[in-house]
């Protein structure tokens, strides 16, 4: 269902098309983009950086040709791309779809991007470079893990979020609570309310069993097309920094400690599907979250069909911009269990 507008009239509607990893998001964006007139912008956190393709299943320069997507490859890998760079980017490219007739479409799977977009960030204090070199001081002397434990007293919620070997968000989450004397979860509780109409899709398969089985598929395609030797490429780059934000990714992270310890191909392999099915696990949570989305089963014959005329009816329901026959109507409702 389509929310409605709250305070920024001059962001366009657009429709959200979220879900976890694998799940056939790009594939139903195509199908939009051959069907309506859509602008596609990429909401994916690694697909931002340039030279990461393999790991990040980003399309390839002849797809991308074909269905141009805005912030894919807006980055090289040793600089920043945080969410509140993404929100000012994605307004822009929202605002040009707009201005060119075209629908906005965001499709992808970094949450933390759609809702920072969608309402807002959080009036955080920015950051304190004097304070995050003693927060370093303190990881040195006492251990990451440690630093961990000690949010995970403070601010339970944020740390649950949090990998212990996240150094970035670690520290950042301290940071917030020195400077205000409030975490990061009490900084998100406040009420939001969407800033722009949306019409919010999630595509994942029904049933979890098969959302795995693409995970492994698509792992293995990423390994046959030749990941481990793109972060060696990426490693062997004059500004490659081992902690970068984005050399955390799954598979990425994954690769750089297969080559610092004694493993084989299918421990690196079955390392990478595991920890991609806990990126989906967790997706999955965030995305239960956002309220009035319609959710669709990707496995099924006539899910990107589905999805294409509920866009057209919610966007053109007088039929302005084609025929697509009758609405289908709701999205029957599920969870993956």
């Amino acid at each position: 269902m389509a929310s409605s507008s709250a305070g920024a009239p001059e962001l366009p509607p657009a429709v959200l098309i979220m879900g976890p990893t694998a799940a056939g998001k790009t594939a139903t964006a195509f199908a939009l983009f051959d069907e309506l007139p859509v602008h596609l912008i990429s909401v994916d956190s690694t697909q931002v950086y340039r030279g990461m393709d393999i790991g990040s299943a980003k399309p390839d320069g002849e797809t991308l040709r074909r269905y141009p997507h805005d912030l894919i490859d807006v980055r090289d890998p040793e600089s920043t791309y945080s969410a509140a760079m993404f929100v000012a980017d994605a307004e822009i490219a929202m605002q040009q779809a707009a201005a060119a007739g075209r629908l906005p479409v965001l499709v992808g799977g970094t949450g933390l991007y759609f809702r920072a977009l969608l309402f807002g960030l959080d009036p955080l204090p920015p950051a304190d470079s004097a304070l995050r070199a003693d927060i370093a001081r303190q990881a040195a002397r006492r251990g990451w893990t440690a630093l961990h434990q000690e949010l995970a007293r403070r601010d339970p919620a944020t740390a649950a979020r949090i990998r212990p070997a996240d150094r970035q968000r670690i520290a950042r989450a301290l940071e917030v609570l020195e400077r205000t004397g409030r975490g990061l979860s009490d900084h998100h509780r406040a009420p939001r309310q969407p800033r722009f109409p949306t019409l919010r899709v999630v595509l994942t398969p029904a049933r979890r069993s098969v959302l795995h089985e693409m995970i492994a598929r698509r792992v293995d395609a990423m390994l046959v097309a030749g990941l481990v030797d793109e972060v060696d490429r990426l490693r062997r780059r004059p500004g490659f920094q081992r902690d970068h934000a984005a050399m955390k990714s799954v598979g990425y992270r994954h690769v750089l400690e297969s080559m610092e310890r004694s493993e084989t191909p299918r421990e690196l392999r079955d390392r990478i599907v595991a920890a991609t099915r806990q990126l989906a696990k967790r997706q999955l949570t965030g995305l239960r979250k956002f309220s009035r989305t319609l959710w669709y089963d990707s496995s099924g014959a006539c899910a990107v069909s589905q999805v294409v005329r509920r866009v057209a009816e919610w966007r053109w329901p007088d039929g302005s911009r084609g025929s697509w026959g009758r609405p289908p109507g709701r999205a029957r409702s599920f969870r993956v269990p």
